[in-house]
């Protein structure tokens, strides 16, 4: 198959290591001023994604975040986020790398190489047509996500993909693929920069999205959030207050009192009526 991988394109920029610091700073700066329209073109592509998921989640089916390398470290540090954040359960939303939880902190060599294991750690969680799965490569030709994916397929299993290679074998085997082209990295072929960016952008609206959708967001506060240390309790106390019009003191009360803030708020409102 031919396609262009333009994340692995000759740099716009000769030279490098003959730039000053403020020059590279400041063009790896521009650089990463183009993300943001690169994903921007992505927003309908996305939404085909999270249109279908939404429903799955909210019917008790799972999303699974599949890459290698960087792409699967972003995809398991947006996963591990969700709990904290939306107070949902840890395996509601869930992040699987090439080389298993060695390989967040340090490459496993050759990995993501294999065409079985990727399927392979999908059953490890009884992986079924409940579940949503998206695979992440910046390149697009990972066979540990392209053949996780494929077999996905083959189980009617929804399948989505976050790559920044167009027509790239990934992107036609998910069933809604997600291409973000931010063309050639500052340095050669080093994707974990815009290409790392991009990816990271399209998970938080990925997942932001589906939990609000979800209903685990109020105004535009996480209610739902785990109060794990004392910026989240201040937090906690400080939407108490503005929601329902009281002082600290008894804001204070009534997080102790019933543990989360949607929890404060819907028995605080029991009790006045």
């Amino acid at each position: 198959m031919n396609f262009t991988k333009t994340t692995e394109q000759d740099s716009n920029y000769t030279h490098l290591d003959k730039m000053s610091i403020n020059e590279l700073l400041t063009n790896i700066n521009n650089e990463d001023k183009t993300v943001a329209q690169a994903v921007e073109k992505a927003i309908p592509q996305i939404e085909n994604l999270v249109t279908p998921a939404v429903p799955k989640l909210r019917d008790g089916g799972r999303l699974f975040y599949i890459g290698a390398g960087t792409s699967g470290r972003l995809g398991v540090l947006d996963a591990s986020e969700c709990p904290p954040t939306f107070g949902v359960p840890f395996d509601l939303v869930i992040g699987l790398i090439a080389g298993g939880d060695i390989a967040i902190r340090k490459a496993v060599e050759n990995a993501e190489d294999s065409k079985t294991q990727g399927w392979k750690d999908l059953q490890d969680y009884d992986i079924s047509d409940k579940d949503v799965v998206v695979g992440i490569a910046a390149s697009g030709t990972t066979p540990y996500v392209i053949s996780a994916l494929e077999k996905c397929n083959e189980k009617g299993i929804i399948t989505g993909c976050i790559t920044c290679n167009d027509a790239s074998p990934l992107a036609l085997t998910a069933k809604y693929p997600i291409v973000v082209v931010v063309g050639p990295e500052f340095v050669t072929g080093s994707s974990r920069m815009k290409a790392g960016t991009a990816q990271k952008m399209v998970l938080n609206m990925i997942t932001t999205t589906i939990m609000i959708q979800l209903g685990k967001v109020k105004g535009n506060k996480m209610i739902d959030m785990q109060l794990s240390n004392n910026k989240l309790v201040d937090r906690g106390h400080k939407m108490l207050m503005k929601e329902l019009n009281i002082e600290r003191p008894l804001a204070e009360t009534l997080i102790k009192k019933y543990g989360n803030v949607r929890n404060a708020i819907n028995n605080y409102l029991l009790e006045k009526e």
